[in-house]
Protein backbone atom coordinates (compact mmCIF):
# COMPACT_ATOMS: atom_id res chain seq x y z
CA UNK A 1 0.00 0.00 0.00
CA UNK A 2 1.03 3.18 -0.63
CA UNK A 3 2.27 5.37 2.21
CA UNK A 4 3.82 8.26 0.65
CA UNK A 5 2.34 10.75 -1.63
CA UNK A 6 5.28 10.38 -3.90
CA UNK A 7 4.74 6.35 -3.75
CA UNK A 8 0.46 7.73 -4.60
CA UNK A 9 2.04 9.69 -7.72
CA UNK A 10 4.26 6.23 -8.94
CA UNK A 11 0.73 4.21 -8.41
CA UNK A 12 -0.90 6.52 -10.24
CA UNK A 13 1.53 6.31 -12.75
CA UNK A 14 1.32 2.07 -13.03
CA UNK A 15 -2.51 2.48 -13.57
CA UNK A 16 -3.25 5.30 -15.89
CA UNK A 17 -0.09 6.30 -18.50
CA UNK A 18 0.45 4.08 -21.62
CA UNK A 19 2.43 0.56 -21.65
CA UNK A 20 4.61 2.72 -23.53
CA UNK A 21 5.49 5.11 -21.03
CA UNK A 22 8.34 5.24 -19.40
CA UNK A 23 7.56 4.78 -15.48
CA UNK A 24 9.25 6.83 -12.53
CA UNK A 25 9.68 4.10 -10.27
CA UNK A 26 11.46 2.19 -13.12
CA UNK A 27 14.15 4.34 -13.80
CA UNK A 28 17.60 2.99 -14.42
CA UNK A 29 19.00 5.49 -11.35
CA UNK A 30 20.85 8.11 -11.25
CA UNK A 31 24.46 8.95 -12.32
CA UNK A 32 25.59 8.74 -9.03
CA UNK A 33 25.13 7.08 -5.66
CA UNK A 34 21.76 6.76 -4.84
CA UNK A 35 19.77 8.93 -3.02
CA UNK A 36 17.48 8.97 -0.52
CA UNK A 37 14.02 9.44 -2.20
CA UNK A 38 11.39 12.93 -1.95
CA UNK A 39 8.56 11.71 -0.14
CA UNK A 40 6.26 13.93 -2.22
CA UNK A 41 7.91 14.42 -5.43
CA UNK A 42 8.73 11.36 -8.10
CA UNK A 43 12.49 11.40 -9.38
CA UNK A 44 11.86 12.77 -12.79
CA UNK A 45 9.88 15.40 -10.93
CA UNK A 46 12.93 16.06 -8.89
CA UNK A 47 15.34 16.47 -12.21
CA UNK A 48 12.57 18.94 -13.21
CA UNK A 49 13.59 20.96 -10.05
CA UNK A 50 17.11 21.24 -9.83
CA UNK A 51 17.10 22.18 -13.39
CA UNK A 52 14.80 25.15 -12.77
CA UNK A 53 16.72 26.00 -9.77
CA UNK A 54 20.44 25.99 -11.49
CA UNK A 55 22.54 28.48 -12.43
CA UNK A 56 22.96 27.96 -15.78
CA UNK A 57 18.76 27.79 -16.70
CA UNK A 58 18.39 31.12 -15.41
CA UNK A 59 21.45 32.17 -18.15
CA UNK A 60 19.52 31.40 -21.36
CA UNK A 61 17.05 34.60 -20.63
CA UNK A 62 20.26 36.68 -22.06
CA UNK A 63 21.30 34.14 -24.87
CA UNK A 64 20.45 34.19 -28.43
CA UNK A 65 17.28 32.37 -30.09
CA UNK A 66 18.28 33.31 -33.90
CA UNK A 67 18.43 37.41 -33.24
CA UNK A 68 21.88 38.01 -31.35
CA UNK A 69 21.40 40.89 -28.14
CA UNK A 70 17.70 41.80 -29.60
CA UNK A 71 17.14 45.22 -28.31
CA UNK A 72 13.20 44.27 -28.80
CA UNK A 73 11.35 43.08 -26.35
CA UNK A 74 9.21 40.06 -27.73
CA UNK A 75 11.97 38.40 -29.56
CA UNK A 76 12.54 34.91 -28.48
CA UNK A 77 15.50 34.05 -26.07
CA UNK A 78 17.37 30.96 -25.63
CA UNK A 79 15.13 30.35 -22.54
CA UNK A 80 11.60 31.41 -23.93
CA UNK A 81 12.60 29.19 -26.74
CA UNK A 82 12.79 26.09 -23.78
CA UNK A 83 9.51 26.63 -22.28
CA UNK A 84 7.98 26.50 -25.70
CA UNK A 85 9.46 22.95 -26.34
CA UNK A 86 8.41 22.24 -23.10
CA UNK A 87 4.90 23.15 -23.31
CA UNK A 88 4.38 21.58 -26.76
CA UNK A 89 6.15 18.16 -25.69
CA UNK A 90 4.09 18.11 -22.02
CA UNK A 91 0.88 18.80 -24.35
CA UNK A 92 1.50 15.72 -26.63
CA UNK A 93 2.50 13.88 -23.66
CA UNK A 94 -0.96 14.24 -21.85
CA UNK A 95 -2.38 13.03 -25.17
CA UNK A 96 -0.29 10.08 -25.52
CA UNK A 97 -0.18 8.57 -21.91
CA UNK A 98 3.11 9.33 -21.64
CA UNK A 99 4.95 11.03 -18.32
CA UNK A 100 4.72 14.40 -18.37
CA UNK A 101 7.29 14.90 -15.64
CA UNK A 102 10.12 13.00 -17.66
CA UNK A 103 9.23 15.27 -20.76
CA UNK A 104 9.61 18.29 -18.83
CA UNK A 105 12.69 18.02 -17.30
CA UNK A 106 14.25 16.67 -20.78
CA UNK A 107 12.82 19.86 -22.30
CA UNK A 108 13.88 22.11 -19.73
CA UNK A 109 17.31 20.79 -19.70
CA UNK A 110 18.06 20.39 -23.59
CA UNK A 111 19.49 23.28 -24.26
CA UNK A 112 21.72 24.60 -21.41
CA UNK A 113 24.82 23.70 -22.85
CA UNK A 114 24.66 26.59 -25.61
CA UNK A 115 26.48 29.60 -26.15
CA UNK A 116 26.63 32.80 -26.06
CA UNK A 117 25.31 34.14 -29.69
CA UNK A 118 23.87 30.83 -30.51
CA UNK A 119 25.01 28.39 -33.08
CA UNK A 120 27.64 31.31 -34.35
CA UNK A 121 29.22 30.51 -30.55
CA UNK A 122 28.35 27.11 -31.28
CA UNK A 123 30.59 27.18 -34.28
CA UNK A 124 33.77 29.08 -33.08
CA UNK A 125 33.81 26.58 -30.22
CA UNK A 126 33.79 23.62 -32.55
CA UNK A 127 36.71 25.20 -34.34
CA UNK A 128 38.80 26.24 -31.39
CA UNK A 129 38.09 23.27 -28.89
CA UNK A 130 40.52 20.49 -29.91
CA UNK A 131 38.12 18.17 -29.00
CA UNK A 132 35.37 20.17 -31.01
CA UNK A 133 32.07 21.32 -29.68
CA UNK A 134 28.73 20.54 -29.54
CA UNK A 135 25.49 22.15 -27.06
CA UNK A 136 23.92 18.90 -26.60
CA UNK A 137 27.02 17.25 -25.39
CA UNK A 138 27.94 20.25 -23.13
CA UNK A 139 24.12 20.27 -21.96
CA UNK A 140 24.84 16.50 -20.29
CA UNK A 141 28.37 17.92 -19.18
CA UNK A 142 26.69 20.73 -17.34
CA UNK A 143 24.25 18.32 -15.70
CA UNK A 144 27.02 16.13 -15.02
CA UNK A 145 30.17 18.12 -13.79
CA UNK A 146 29.70 21.78 -14.02
CA UNK A 147 26.59 22.36 -11.94
CA UNK A 148 25.99 23.01 -8.59
CA UNK A 149 29.60 23.96 -7.55
CA UNK A 150 31.41 21.51 -9.82
CA UNK A 151 28.89 18.58 -8.11
CA UNK A 152 26.68 18.21 -10.87
CA UNK A 153 22.68 17.74 -10.66
CA UNK A 154 23.37 13.97 -10.23
CA UNK A 155 19.96 13.46 -12.70
CA UNK A 156 18.10 10.00 -13.82
CA UNK A 157 19.66 8.32 -16.94
CA UNK A 158 16.01 8.56 -18.75
CA UNK A 159 16.75 12.49 -18.65
CA UNK A 160 20.43 12.84 -19.42
CA UNK A 161 19.75 10.36 -21.95
CA UNK A 162 16.95 12.72 -23.39
CA UNK A 163 19.22 15.49 -23.13
CA UNK A 164 22.13 14.47 -25.00
CA UNK A 165 19.77 12.55 -28.12
CA UNK A 166 17.34 15.87 -28.43
CA UNK A 167 19.09 17.48 -31.15
CA UNK A 168 19.04 16.33 -34.82
CA UNK A 169 20.37 19.09 -36.71
CA UNK A 170 19.13 19.61 -40.18
CA UNK A 171 18.65 15.24 -40.40
CA UNK A 172 15.56 13.73 -40.26
CA UNK A 173 13.23 14.48 -37.36
CA UNK A 174 12.16 10.80 -36.67
CA UNK A 175 14.79 8.73 -38.15
CA UNK A 176 13.49 5.13 -38.44
CA UNK A 177 15.89 2.39 -36.36
CA UNK A 178 18.25 5.02 -35.39
CA UNK A 179 20.98 5.13 -32.43
CA UNK A 180 20.55 9.25 -32.69
CA UNK A 181 17.13 9.08 -30.99
CA UNK A 182 16.33 8.59 -27.42
CA UNK A 183 15.59 5.44 -25.44
CA UNK A 184 12.75 6.73 -24.20
CA UNK A 185 9.51 7.63 -25.98
CA UNK A 186 9.41 11.09 -23.79
CA UNK A 187 13.20 12.03 -25.04
CA UNK A 188 11.92 11.67 -28.59
CA UNK A 189 9.02 13.57 -28.05
CA UNK A 190 10.96 16.55 -27.16
CA UNK A 191 13.14 16.18 -30.25
CA UNK A 192 9.79 16.32 -31.99
CA UNK A 193 8.76 19.34 -30.45
CA UNK A 194 12.02 21.34 -30.41
CA UNK A 195 11.63 21.94 -34.03
CA UNK A 196 7.93 22.49 -33.77
CA UNK A 197 8.66 25.18 -31.35
CA UNK A 198 11.47 26.54 -33.77
CA UNK A 199 10.17 26.47 -37.01
CA UNK A 200 7.38 28.27 -35.28
CA UNK A 201 9.00 31.14 -33.04
CA UNK A 202 11.78 31.62 -35.58
CA UNK A 203 8.90 32.11 -38.65
CA UNK A 204 7.46 34.49 -35.97
CA UNK A 205 10.12 36.68 -34.86
CA UNK A 206 11.63 37.02 -38.49
CA UNK A 207 7.38 38.32 -39.37
CA UNK A 208 8.51 40.46 -36.64
CA UNK A 209 12.08 41.96 -37.84
CA UNK A 210 10.25 42.03 -41.72
CA UNK A 211 13.25 39.63 -42.91
CA UNK A 212 10.09 37.80 -44.66
CA UNK A 213 6.67 39.05 -45.14
CA UNK A 214 3.34 36.47 -44.68
CA UNK A 215 3.32 36.40 -48.61
CA UNK A 216 6.72 34.88 -49.00
CA UNK A 217 5.50 31.66 -47.15
CA UNK A 218 4.71 29.27 -50.06
CA UNK A 219 0.92 29.01 -50.29
CA UNK A 220 0.45 25.49 -50.36
CA UNK A 221 2.32 25.51 -46.70
CA UNK A 222 0.00 28.19 -45.87
CA UNK A 223 -3.29 25.43 -46.53
CA UNK A 224 -2.04 22.98 -44.45
CA UNK A 225 -0.68 24.81 -41.71
CA UNK A 226 -2.54 27.88 -41.68
CA UNK A 227 -1.47 31.80 -40.96
CA UNK A 228 -0.82 32.22 -37.64
CA UNK A 229 1.69 30.65 -35.33
CA UNK A 230 -1.38 29.19 -33.28
CA UNK A 231 -2.52 27.83 -35.73
CA UNK A 232 0.85 25.50 -37.39
CA UNK A 233 1.66 24.38 -33.45
CA UNK A 234 -1.59 22.79 -33.68
CA UNK A 235 -1.61 21.34 -37.02
CA UNK A 236 1.50 19.68 -36.35
CA UNK A 237 0.88 18.38 -32.38
CA UNK A 238 -2.04 17.12 -33.96
CA UNK A 239 -0.88 15.54 -36.61
CA UNK A 240 2.13 13.64 -34.41
CA UNK A 241 -0.75 12.73 -31.82
CA UNK A 242 -3.45 11.46 -34.10
CA UNK A 243 -0.97 9.62 -36.40
CA UNK A 244 0.83 8.51 -33.38
CA UNK A 245 -2.47 6.81 -31.53
CA UNK A 246 -3.47 5.12 -34.81
CA UNK A 247 -0.20 3.36 -35.26
CA UNK A 248 -0.04 2.50 -31.95
CA UNK A 249 3.12 0.33 -32.09
CA UNK A 250 5.54 2.36 -29.48
CA UNK A 251 6.72 4.48 -31.63
CA UNK A 252 6.30 8.14 -32.43
CA UNK A 253 4.93 9.12 -36.33
CA UNK A 254 4.17 11.92 -38.31
CA UNK A 255 2.36 11.69 -41.53
CA UNK A 256 4.17 11.66 -44.57
CA UNK A 257 2.35 14.81 -45.66
CA UNK A 258 3.35 16.91 -42.27
CA UNK A 259 6.66 15.11 -42.22
CA UNK A 260 7.11 16.88 -45.81
CA UNK A 261 5.85 19.73 -44.57
CA UNK A 262 7.69 20.73 -41.68
CA UNK A 263 10.91 19.89 -43.86
CA UNK A 264 9.82 22.36 -46.42
CA UNK A 265 9.14 24.73 -43.92
CA UNK A 266 12.60 24.18 -42.38
CA UNK A 267 14.22 24.95 -45.65
CA UNK A 268 11.96 27.73 -46.01
CA UNK A 269 13.97 29.17 -42.81
CA UNK A 270 17.24 28.11 -43.87
CA UNK A 271 17.28 30.18 -47.02
CA UNK A 272 15.41 33.08 -46.08
CA UNK A 273 15.88 33.49 -42.40
CA UNK A 274 18.95 31.58 -41.09
CA UNK A 275 21.07 32.13 -44.28
CA UNK A 276 19.75 35.76 -44.75
CA UNK A 277 22.59 38.21 -45.13
CA UNK A 278 21.85 40.35 -41.47
CA UNK A 279 21.65 37.00 -40.17
CA UNK A 280 25.13 35.86 -41.04
CA UNK A 281 26.46 39.34 -40.71
CA UNK A 282 25.93 39.30 -37.06
CA UNK A 283 26.82 35.41 -37.15
CA UNK A 284 30.44 36.49 -38.05
CA UNK A 285 30.86 38.70 -35.43
CA UNK A 286 29.76 37.14 -33.00
CA UNK A 287 32.32 34.60 -34.22
CA UNK A 288 34.80 36.59 -33.69
CA UNK A 289 33.87 37.79 -30.20
CA UNK A 290 34.39 33.69 -29.32
CA UNK A 291 37.38 33.72 -31.04
CA UNK A 292 39.17 36.56 -29.27
CA UNK A 293 38.08 35.68 -26.11
CA UNK A 294 39.47 32.38 -26.34
CA UNK A 295 42.55 32.93 -27.48
CA UNK A 296 43.06 36.47 -24.54
CA UNK A 297 41.48 33.29 -22.04
CA UNK A 298 44.05 30.78 -23.29
CA UNK A 299 46.61 33.45 -21.93
CA UNK A 300 45.27 35.17 -19.07
CA UNK A 301 43.25 34.32 -15.62
CA UNK A 302 39.45 34.45 -15.46
CA UNK A 303 37.84 37.18 -14.26
CA UNK A 304 38.03 36.83 -10.12
CA UNK A 305 35.35 39.33 -9.71
CA UNK A 306 32.89 40.63 -12.22
CA UNK A 307 35.45 42.30 -14.84
CA UNK A 308 37.31 44.14 -13.38
CA UNK A 309 40.77 41.82 -12.66
CA UNK A 310 40.19 39.85 -15.98
CA UNK A 311 43.73 40.85 -17.75
CA UNK A 312 46.00 39.10 -15.14
CA UNK A 313 48.66 37.08 -17.55
CA UNK A 314 48.29 33.65 -16.57
CA UNK A 315 50.84 32.29 -14.37
CA UNK A 316 52.67 29.00 -15.41
CA UNK A 317 50.63 25.89 -14.16
CA UNK A 318 51.82 24.56 -11.03
CA UNK A 319 50.43 21.73 -11.16
CA UNK A 320 50.87 20.60 -14.58
CA UNK A 321 47.78 21.45 -16.13
CA UNK A 322 48.13 20.13 -19.66
CA UNK A 323 47.25 21.77 -22.63
CA UNK A 324 44.31 19.99 -23.17
CA UNK A 325 42.81 20.73 -19.40
CA UNK A 326 43.50 24.11 -20.35
CA UNK A 327 41.39 24.87 -23.29
CA UNK A 328 38.60 22.68 -21.78
CA UNK A 329 38.21 25.11 -18.95
CA UNK A 330 38.54 27.70 -21.84
CA UNK A 331 35.94 26.40 -23.31
CA UNK A 332 33.54 25.66 -20.46
CA UNK A 333 33.98 29.04 -19.43
CA UNK A 334 33.07 30.68 -22.86
CA UNK A 335 30.24 28.75 -23.38
CA UNK A 336 28.47 29.56 -19.47
CA UNK A 337 28.47 33.17 -20.86
CA UNK A 338 25.76 35.10 -21.68
CA UNK A 339 25.29 37.30 -24.94
CA UNK A 340 25.47 40.19 -22.92
CA UNK A 341 28.31 39.25 -20.25
CA UNK A 342 30.54 38.04 -23.24
CA UNK A 343 29.74 41.62 -24.77
CA UNK A 344 31.01 43.31 -21.76
CA UNK A 345 34.07 41.31 -21.37
CA UNK A 346 35.19 42.37 -24.68
CA UNK A 347 34.34 45.58 -24.53
CA UNK A 348 36.61 45.31 -21.01
CA UNK A 349 39.30 43.67 -22.81
CA UNK A 350 39.84 45.10 -26.16
CA UNK A 351 38.30 48.15 -26.71
CA UNK A 352 40.15 51.50 -25.94
CA UNK A 353 39.36 53.69 -22.94
CA UNK A 354 39.97 57.22 -22.69
CA UNK A 355 42.57 58.68 -19.76
CA UNK A 356 40.95 59.23 -16.76
CA UNK A 357 43.76 61.83 -16.15
CA UNK A 358 42.76 65.29 -18.03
Amino acid sequence: MATTIREQLEARERQNLSPHACLSSRSRGRLKAREAQCDLRTDFQRDRDRIIHSKTFRRLKHKTQVFLAPAGDHYRTRLTHVLEVSQIARTMAVCLWLNEYLTEAIALGHDLGHTPFGHAGEFSLNELHPGGFKHFRQSLRIVDFLENNGRGLNLTWEVRNGIVKHSKGYGDILPEGSSELAATLEGQLVRVADIIAYVNHDLDDALRAEMVHPGDLPAHLRRVLGDRSSQRINAMVSDLVQTTLHRDDGRLHLSAGMNETITELRAFLYDNVYRNYQVHAAFEKAQRIIRDLYAFFLEHEFPANGLASCCRLREPPADGETDRRRHRRVCDFIAGMTDRYALALYTQIFMPKPWSVL
